[in-house]
C-alpha cells in the first residue's frame, strides 16, 4: 500500500467516526489555540510598549533609582527607593556637569481619585517641572502650565486632562475651579486638550502638579520616582548618558561603578529590556499551555488503543486479502498524525479569530492603540508540533495495530 492510497483509508476512517474524531482532537485545539492566543497577545502588548517608548523621543533619558531595573518586580521596587533626591537633580541642573541637557524633570507618580462639586474621577496624578511639557511636546489648550516660581513656591495649582475636565466640570471652564487631591486643595490653572496616550502618559486621564506640592502634600516623601532628562541632541545621547553617570556617582560618593544605586535608559536601552521582559513572559505562559497539548496527546494515545480493539476484526481482513504490518502501521499512524493536524488546523484558526476580537474589543474600550498581531512563528510551530504529537502518541498504538495476528483478529468477537 502506497501513501496516497494508505492516506485515503485513514481520511475514510476517521470520517466514519466523526464524533469521536472531533472530541479526540479537543486537547490539541484548546492547546493550540491558547498558544495562538498568549504570542498573538504578548506580541500586540510588545508593539505597543515600543509604540511608547517611541513617543518619548529619541533623546529622551530616564534615571531610575536602584541598579538592573530588568525585571517587573525590580520595576514595581523602585518606587520605593530612594536614591534620587533634590541634591541629584540640583547637580543635573549645573551645566557644568551636564552641558548637553536641554531639559529636566523629577517625576513622582500615584493613582488617587479626584474630586470637585459632588463628581469623583479617578486620576493619576504626576508631580513634575514645568519642563515636564517640552519632554512630552504638550501644552494647555486652556490656561498656561505651573511656573518654576510655583515649585519653589509649593503652590497648590494643578493642570488637568481633558477626560477630567470632562467628568468633573462638564462642558464649564475648569480654570480657577478647585479640586480635591488626597483631602488637600488645588487651583486649577491649565487644561491639556485631547491627546491619549503617549510616551506611557496619558494625559488626557492626568493631573499635572509640582513635584514639590507631590512631595509634602499627596506622597509626603523627599525623593523622586524618576528623572527623566532631555538631551539637546541625538547624537549627543552617548555623552549626556556618561555626564549623568559621572555626575550622580560623585553626588553619591560612589567609587565602584558596581555600587550604583541609579539606572539610566535610553529609548534603546528601554526598548531592549521590554523586548526582553515581554518575550520570557510569553515563552513562559506559552510553555504552561503547551502542557494541554500533552494531555490531548495522551488522550489520543488512549483513543487510538480502543480504536484498535474495535478494529480488530478489520485489521485481520485486511491482512488477510494482503496488507503487510507496514501497512496497517501506516493506516494507524496517519490517522493519528491526521487527527492532531487537523487539530492545530483549528486551534490556530480560532486562536486567530479570539485574539483578533480581543485586540478590537481592547481597542474600541481603552485609548490603547492596541494592534492585532498574528503571530506567523506561532501558528507554523502550531502545525509542526501538533503533528509531531499525533507522530510520537500514535506509534504505540499503531505498533500494536500491526503486530496483530490475522487468524486470531479474523476469530475475534
Amino acid at each position: 500500500m502506497n501513501f496516497r492510497h494508505g492516506l485515503a483509508t485513514a481520511l475514510r476512517a476517521l470520517a466514519v467516526n466523526r464524533s469521536r474524531s472531533l472530541l479526540t482532537i479537543l486537547g490539541i485545539v484548546i492547546g493550540i489555540t491558547a498558544i495562538i492566543l498568549v504570542m498573538s497577545i504578548g506580541q500586540g502588548a510588545q508593539g505597543l510598549i515600543l509604540q511608547e517608548i517611541q513617543g518619548i523621543g529619541s533623546r529622551t533619558i530616564a534615571i531610575i533609582p536602584g541598579r538592573d531595573v530588568n525585571s517587573p518586580s525590580a520595576i514595581a521596587s523602585s518606587f520605593l527607593t530612594n536614591s534620587l533626591t533634590i541634591n541629584d537633580l540640583k547637580a543635573l541642573q549645573q551645566k557644568t556637569n551636564v552641558p548637553t541637557l536641554a531639559a529636566v524633570t523629577p517625576v513622582l507618580t500615584t493613582m488617587l481619585p479626584v474630586s470637585a462639586g459632588g463628581q469623583t474621577y479617578q486620576s493619576t496624578i504626576d508631580g513634575v517641572a514645568p519642563s515636564m511639557q517640552e519632554i512630552l511636546n504638550i501644552a494647555p489648550s486652556q490656561g498656561l502650565f505651573f511656573t518654576n516660581s510655583d515649585v519653589t513656591d509649593i503652590s497648590q495649582v494643578a493642570v488637568i486632562g481633558s477626560k477630567i475636565q470632562q467628568n468633573l466640570f462638564g462642558n464649564q471652564s475648569a480654570i480657577g475651579r478647585r479640586i480635591m487631591i488626597n483631602n488637600h486643595t488645588f487651583v486649577v490653572v491649565g487644561v491639556i486638550g485631547t491627546n491619549g496616550s503617549s510616551a506611557f502618559v496619558n494625559t488626557d486621564q492626568t493631573v499635572f502638579i509640582p513635584w514639590s506640592a507631590m512631595q509634602d502634600y499627596i506622597l509626603g516623601i523627599k525623593y523622586f520616582h524618576r528623572i527623566i532628562v532631555e538631551a539637546d541632541s541625538v547624537q549627543n545621547i552617548n555623552r549626556t548618558v556618561n555626564d549623568i553617570t559621572l555626575t550622580l556617582r560623585a553626588d553619591h560618593n560612589i567609587t565602584d561603578p558596581s555600587k550604583d544605586d541609579f539606572t539610566i535608559q535610553t529609548q534603546v536601552s528601554l526598548a531592549n529590556t521590554v523586548g526582553l521582559i515581554t518575550t520570557a513572559l510569553t515563552l513562559l505562559l506559552t510553555g504552561v499551555t503547551g502542557i494541554s497539548l500533552v494531555v490531548g496527546g495522551v488522550g489520543i494515545m488512549n483513543i487510538m488503543l480502543v480504536s484498535v480493539t474495535e478494529r480488530t476484526r478489520e485489521i485481520g481482513l485486511r491482512k488477510a486479502i494482503g496488507a503487510t504490518d507496514r501497512d496497517i502501521l501506516m493506516q494507524f499512524l496517519l490517522e493519528a498524525v491526521l487527527l492532531t493536524g487537523i487539530g492545530g488546523i483549528i486551534g490556530i484558526a480560532l486562536g486567530t479569530i479570539f485574539s483578533a476580537i480581543i485586540a478590537i474589543a481592547i481597542a474600541h474600550f481603552t485609548s490603547l492603540n492596541w494592534q492585532f498581531s498574528f503571530p506567523y512563528l506561532a501558528a507554523v510551530i502550531g502545525i509542526v508540533v501538533s503533528a509531531g504529537i499525533g507522530l510520537v502518541f500514535g506509534i504505540y498504538p499503531a505498533r500494536q495495530a500491526a503486530k496483530k495476528s490475522p487468524i486470531e483478529a479474523l476469530r475475534y468477537e
